[in-house]
């Protein structure tokens, strides 16, 4: 038990900058204590003090605003940052190396109870600050999701789920180099707009049609040096591909 907490303390220091010393980390930091009293509580869970457990997670709760159910499965070095209003379900597992932010949850869409109902996060999972992963599917190692998404159904392992419902952005192969050490850690599971493939699709429409056009002025300009009179039709408001490509991010 000592040897996972000098790791959890370790990791939350290498992923927070604010996080000062251990002592610190210790007095300070709800995810930290609300994770050490999880694993109380889980012990009792598994060894049938059922009640106990219960009201040993209502306990951390009411101290660090976080609630984690004594079933649910939490691995070694996880970070919940800031923590306020984070829920985990009692059939969720968490990986090693995951880390969540404020108003996070890991809820169940079933009331079937005995059952899988809750996620799994795989190992180093990033889940920004609001987001809801909802139904008892896994979210793949390494995967990231945006804050404020609602994921529904499963995210492979490197992808990032951004939007409400989440969309899937798949990890590029041939990512330059020199973003590897972002693609690392990722807080809040930010991603830039430009890998959104919302955003990608309507850009592509948008410079297809700017294309268009210019080939429509082409064929209209060779019509009019061929003496070929055209219906004149109302000239509308124009709008340049980069004003609507600005929209859009």
């Amino acid at each position: 038990m000592f040897r996972h907490l000098r790791e959890d303390i370790r990791s939350i220091i290498a992923r927070d900058p604010a996080a000062r010393n251990t002592w610190e980390v210790i007095t300070c930091y709800p995810g930290f204590q609300a994770i050490l009293v999880h694993r109380m509580a889980h012990w009792c869970w598994k060894h049938g003090l059922k009640w106990l457990a219960r009201f040993i997670s209502h306990l951390a709760r009411i101290l660090t605003g976080i609630e984690i159910h004594p079933g649910a499965v939490i691995g070694r070095r996880v970070f919940i940052d800031h923590g306020m209003g984070v829920v985990i379900g009692e059939t969720a597992e968490v990986g090693d190396d995951c880390t969540i932010y404020q108003e996070v949850t890991l809820g169940g869409t079933s009331l079937t109870k005995g059952k899988k109902r809750h996620p799994t996060l795989e190992k180093g999972v990033i889940i920004g600050a609001g987001a809801k992963v909802l139904g008892s599917f896994t979210v793949g190692e390494m995967a990231k999701i945006g804050s404020n998404a609602v994921v529904v159904k499963e995210v492979p392992a490197g992808a990032t789920a951004v939007g409400n419902p989440a969309r899937i952005i798949q990890k590029e192969e041939n990512r330059d180099e020199k973003d590897a050490a972002s693609a690392l850690f990722s807080s809040y599971g930010i991603t830039p707009n430009g890998d959104d493939p919302l955003i990608k699709a309507l850009r592509g429409l948008i410079n297809n049609a700017a294309a268009q056009e210019h080939q429509l002025k082409n064929i209209i300009s060779a019509l009019e040096a061929a003496d070929i009179k055209l219906e004149s039709l109302p000239e509308e408001e124009k709008v340049s591909p980069e004003q609507l490509n600005k929209l859009v991010e």
